[in-house]
C-alpha cells in the first residue's frame, strides 16, 4: 500500500485576506510539498497537469525532474497526463527521460481532462475524448515496447521508422494508472492492458467510486491478468487537520466556500458527507479512511490533495507533516 500526496496546481487568491501567491512562488510551494512528502515518509507525490488558469503546472514533468533531483526515495507521477491533448510521441519521449533522470522513480496517470476550450489549443476536439485517449495510448504503449514502430491512426500522421530516444530505462516502461472519475469506458481500457484504475473520487460519493472500481476489477479479470482481486486500484483523498473538529472547521471555511471547483454549491458539511473529504482531527481522518477498503476492496494506493484553493505555504507543511507523522502510521498498520 502507497500512501502520497497529489496537487492540481491551482493558483487561487486566499479568500481570507493573506497575501497570495505568485506563479512563481507557487511552483516552488510544489516542489516544497515534494520535499516535505518524502521527509515525513510519504511514498507518492504526484503532479498534475493543466493548460489554463487558475493553474500553473502545464509541464509537471519539468516540476517532476527537478524533485527527482532534490529526492533520493519518493516515487514521482502525475495526476494526470493528458492522453487527449499531448501527443504520444512526446510523452513517451518525456517520461522516458525523467525515468533515466530520476534513477527509475517514476510512474504516471493518464487522463483525457475535462476543460473544454483547451483541447482546440492544441488542435483536438472534445467531443473525440474518448476514442483519442484510447488511440493515444494504444500509440504510447507501442512506442515504449517496440524497437522500431510503424503506425498509422485517425488522429494524428502516421510513423514509419520511428525509434525513441532516448528508450525506457532498462527497457521497461514506466507503469500506467488510467484516472478516471465518471466514464467507464476509462475503467474498461485499464482493466484490458492489465494498467492500474486509479479512481480520483474527491468529489462523488463511495458508491460510485465502488461501483467504477467493480467494473474495472471484474474486466481485469476478464482479460486475463490475473484474479480480480488482485487488480491494481488507486483513490483520491482529500482532508484538512487540525487538533480539534471545530478549529479544522473554522480555519478550511472560507477556503472550501471560494474553491475554484466547488466552492459556491454545497456547504461543507454536505460535501463532507457526499466525499471522501474530511475536515476534523487526524483520527477522524484515520477512521474515515479506514473505511474505504470495505466499499472497494483492498487497493494500492491512496492519494490526498492537501494544497488546493489558495491555502498558505506554511499550513499545507503543516498538512503534510500530520499526515506522515499521525495519520499515515497508523493506516500502514
Amino acid at each position: 500500500m502507497e500512501f502520497g500526496i497529489f496537487t492540481v496546481g491551482d493558483l487561487t487568491p486566499d479568500p481570507t485576506g493573506r497575501k497570495s501567491q505568485t506563479e512563481r512562488e507557487r511552483l516552488q510551494s510544489i516542489r516544497k510539498y515534494a520535499l516535505k512528502a518524502e521527509e515525513v515518509g510519504l511514498d507518492v507525490f504526484a503532479q498534475g497537469e493543466h493548460h489554463n488558469p487558475p493553474f500553473v503546472v502545464s509541464s509537471p514533468t519539468t516540476n517532476l525532474a527537478w524533485i527527482a533531483a532534490k529526492t533520493e526515495k519518493i516515487k514521482l507521477t502525475t495526476s494526470t497526463t493528458l492522453i487527449t491533448t499531448n501527443d504520444p510521441v512526446l510523452i513517451a519521449e518525456d517520461f522516458a527521460m525523467l525515468q533515466h533522470v530520476s534513477d527509475g522513480r517514476v510512474d504516471l496517470m493518464m487522463g483525457r481532462g475535462n476543460t473544454g476550450p483547451v483541447y482546440p489549443w492544441f488542435g483536438k476536439d472534445i467531443r473525440q475524448g474518448i476514442p483519442l485517449a484510447i488511440e493515444n495510448y494504444h500509440l504510447l504503449r507501442k512506442i515504449w515496447r517496440e524497437e522500431v514502430v510503424d503506425w498509422e491512426g485517425q488522429f494524428r500522421t502516421p510513423l514509419h521508422g520511428f525509434t525513441l530516444a532516448p528508450r525506457p530505462l532498462d527497457d521497461t516502461a514506466p507503469f500506467v494508472w488510467h484516472g478516471s472519475i465518471r466514464s467507464p469506458e476509462i475503467a474498461e481500457q485499464a482493466a484490458f492492458y492489465g494498467d492500474g484504475f486509479f479512481h480520483n473520487n474527491i468529489f462523488w460519493n463511495i458508491e460510485h467510486t465502488a461501483q467504477m472500481v467493480k467494473l474495472y476489477r471484474e474486466r481485469y479479470e476478464i482479460y486475463g491478468h490475473g484474479a480480480k482481486e488482485n487488480a491494481i486500484v488507486g483513490l483520491g483523498g482529500q482532508a484538512f487537520m487540525a487538533e480539534t473538529e471545530k478549529k479544522a472547521k473554522d480555519f478550511f471555511r472560507p477556503y472550501f466556500d471560494n474553491a475554484p471547483v466547488y466552492g459556491h454549491g454545497p456547504s461543507m458539511e454536505d460535501f463532507t458527507k457526499m466525499t471522501p473529504l474530511t475536515v476534523g482531527t487526524p483520527e477522524q481522518v484515520i477512521e474515515r479512511y479506514l473505511g474505504f477498503a470495505d466499499q472497494v476492496g483492498d487497493y494500492q494506493r491512496q492519494l490526498f490533495l492537501l494544497d488546493h484553493a489558495g491555502l498558505p505555504e506554511e499550513v499545507v507543511l503543516e498538512q503534510i507533516e500530520l499526515l506522515g507523522k499521525e495519520v499515515v502510521p497508523v493506516l500502514r498498520k
